[in-house]
């Protein structure tokens, strides 16, 4: 009987705390002391720039003078700015070709560390590391110099005879130099796709199997369906990412996005009009627009994701 009235008690105690009445627990005031210099550092360094950003965007602002309301000049200038609607299209072009790739990279690589191997923690690391490595200024200028007149890539290319080009220096191969940058680094979606392998039960393979279906079978019928929520992952990062790579165009570019803009990323031109041109207010309103381009991409991916991407409820 002692224990069926404990067990009224705390359904009383939990019947007045889902109708308001705050509780007493003080676990709740070390837990909120806890989370008082993240909250701290999302207001002041996050929530707190994104506002004044969003006010210099209709400004004219250029750090040696207070701020002046401009309204929508700065976004009548992008619309007729050619150099920024080139620096999307570089960017558009650089997201379009280098995720794909990427993810086709991660996800063969993880079918393969998924047989078994031996070693596997040891390949699975070794293939992790471009992926922390890549975004490197080190790697960068390692790239411009395996690229570069008298890089490694040409001095291979003699050895058959043939004379390469200046890959970072001709407006027609620089920005696939930093898309096979980009595509290098396909680490971190690796991983993913091993734990989403992982994952699938052995009986389906086993099943197929007795059906007699082969490997080519076994993969597009059990393996890519049931992947599909981690395909989707892996590319609404990937692409987020991509559009705000910044780094690798900077620095095999020498910050110029030359040759001929054909390495000028919406994130270096945006650089360059905030921090060499001092048009801050102008740089705002073009870091609200890629915001704007970026959500409507994710929003764009989650819309067609119920026409391909299979959830086993």
């Amino acid at each position: 009987m002692s224990s069926i009235g404990e067990l009224r008690q705390i359904a009383i105690q939990a019947r007045r705390t889902k109708g308001g009445v705050r509780s007493k627990n003080p676990d709740n005031k070390a837990g909120y002391l806890f989370l008082a210099p993240w909250l701290v550092g999302l207001v002041v360094f996050t929530i707190g720039p994104m506002i004044a950003s969003l006010f210099l965007a209709f400004t004219d602002y250029n750090l040696l003078q207070p701020p002046q309301f401009s309204g929508f000049d700065n976004i009548a200038e992008m619309a007729g700015d050619a150099r920024l609607w080139n620096s999307l299209r570089v960017t558009l072009t650089y997201v379009v070709v280098s995720v794909p790739l990427q993810l086709a990279l991660a996800l063969a690589v993880a079918v393969l560390l998924d047989r078994g191997m031996r070693g596997l923690a040891f390949y699975r690391s070794i293939f992790y590391l471009p992926s922390l490595l890549g975004g490197s200024v080190a790697i960068a200028i390692l790239w411009r110099q395996v690229f570069g007149k008298d890089g490694i890539v040409n001095e291979f290319l003699a050895w058959f005879g043939i004379e390469g080009p200046g890959w970072i220096s001709h407006p027609d191969y620089a920005l696939a130099t930093i898309i096979i940058l980009h595509v290098w680094t396909f680490g971190s979606p690796m991983v993913i796709f091993l734990a989403g392998l992982r994952q699938i039960p052995d009986m389906y393979y086993e099943a197929a199997q007795v059906d007699g279906a082969g490997r080519v079978r076994r993969f597009f019928s059990i393996t890519m369906p049931l992947l599909t929520p981690i395909i989707f992952f892996n590319l609404v990062l990937q692409i987020i990412f991509a559009f705000q790579s910044f780094t690798q165009a900077y620095i095999v570019s020498g910050g110029t996005g030359g040759p001929s803009d054909s390495t000028m990323f919406f994130t270096l031109y945006l650089y360059k009009e905030a921090f060499t041109e001092l048009n801050m207010g102008y740089a705002s309103a073009m870091a609200w627009f890629l915001l704007i381009v970026i959500a409507g991409f994710t929003a764009f991916n989650f819309w067609l994701s119920k026409f391909w991407v299979f959830y086993d409820d």
